[in-house]
C-alpha cells in the first residue's frame, strides 16, 4: 500500500486537489460570501498561473518533495518515532497533527521576520479572495516551506503514508479556507472547534495589522487557540471588510504575475 501511494504520489495529488478546486469553485458561484472587487478572469489567469509556476519550480528543485523525504528517513531508520519505536497508526497520527504544527510555526514566523515578510505579503496583496488564493504563493516562499516540511519530516520520521495524507489534506484546506463561501453561523461555529473555515481565515486578511496577526493556522484551528492567536470575527462585517495590504492597492500591482513574482524586491510601508 505504501509503496504505491509512493509510486503515486503526485497523480493523487493532482486528483484530490482538482475535485476539491472544481467543487469549492462551484459552492463559491452558488453561495458567496462577498461581492468581487476585481475580475475574476485577471485574478483567476495570474493566481492559477502562479500555482503552476511554483508546481513546475518545487518538481524541479525537490524532484520527490516531502514524500521522498520520508522514504528516505524510514530508509535509512532517521527521526524521532524511529528513536521512540512508534510505527503504524500511532505515528501517523501524531505526524500528521506535528506537521501541521509546524505548517502554523512557519506561517507565524513569516510575519514576524522582515526579510520573510517581504516574499510572504505577495499572499496577502490579493484584493479579493476565493480558491485561487490557496495558490497565490510566492516562488520563494513555496522553496522555503519545502525545505523546512522535509527537515521536519526527516527529523520526526514521519510515515510516507502521513506525509501524503497530510499534504492532500494541507492542499484541499488551503482551498476550502480562502474559499470565497457563505456558511450558516452553525456550521462555521462546529467547524471552527476542529478545522480553519473560510470566516476565520479570511480576518487573517483582513488590511487591518492587528486582524492579519490572528488567525496563522491553516488546517487545524487548535493552535490559534492553544497560542492564544485566535480572533473569532474582524470588526466590520465580512461583508464590509477590507482585503489585502494598504500600501498595495492598484490591481497592476497586486494581481499581475510579474508585479507579484517581483515584490519582495519592491520597497513599500508593508
Amino acid at each position: 500500500m505504501s509503496e504505491f501511494i509512493f509510486t503515486n504520489e503526485a497523480l493523487i495529488r493532482i486528483g484530490v486537489f482538482g475535485g476539491v478546486f472544481c467543487l469549492i469553485a462551484c459552492a463559491e458561484w452558488q453561495w458567496p460570501r462577498r461581492v468581487r472587487g476585481v475580475s475574476q478572469r485577471v485574478r483567476w489567469q495570474n493566481n492559477l498561473g502562479l500555482g503552476l509556476l511554483n508546481t513546475v519550480l518545487l518538481r524541479l528543485i525537490f524532484p520527490m518533495a516531502a514524500v521522498g523525504a520520508a522514504a528516505v528517513a524510514a530508509e535509512q531508520g532517521w527521526g524521532l518515532f524511529f528513536f521512540l519505536g512508534w510505527s503504524g497508526g500511532l505515528a501517523i497520527g501524531v505526524a500528521i497533527v506535528l506537521l501541521d504544527f509546524v505548517v502554523y510555526l512557519q506561517h507565524r514566523v513569516m510575519h514576524a521576520i522582515p526579510l520573510l515578510w517581504r516574499v510572504h505579503r505577495m499572499h496577502h496583496a490579493d484584493l479579493d479572495l476565493d480558491v485561487t488564493s490557496g495558490l497565490r504563493f510566492h516562488p520563494f516562499e513555496m522553496i522555503i516551506s519545502m525545505a523546512i516540511k522535509c527537515s521536519a519530516v526527516i527529523l520526526l520520521g514521519a510515515p510516507v503514508l502521513s506525509v501524503v495524507f497530510f499534504e492532500v489534506v494541507l492542499n484541499g484546506m488551503a482551498l476550502f479556507n480562502h474559499a470565497n463561501l457563505r456558511m450558516t453561523k452553525t456550521v462555521d461555529r462546529w467547524l471552527r472547534w476542529i478545522v480553519v473555515t473560510p470566516d476565520m481565515h479570511r480576518t487573517h486578511h483582513s488590511v487591518l495589522v492587528d486582524e492579519r496577526d490572528a488567525n496563522f493556522g491553516f488546517n487545524l484551528a487548535w493552535w490559534d487557540y492553544l497560542f492564544v492567536t485566535y480572533r473569532a470575527a474582524p470588526r466590520e462585517t465580512h461583508e464590509q471588510m477590507v482585503l489585502g495590504l494598504p500600501g498595495m492597492r492598484q490591481i497592476s500591482e497586486c494581481c499581475h504575475l510579474p508585479s507579484m513574482l517581483a515584490m519582495p524586491f519592491r520597497k513599500t510601508n508593508e
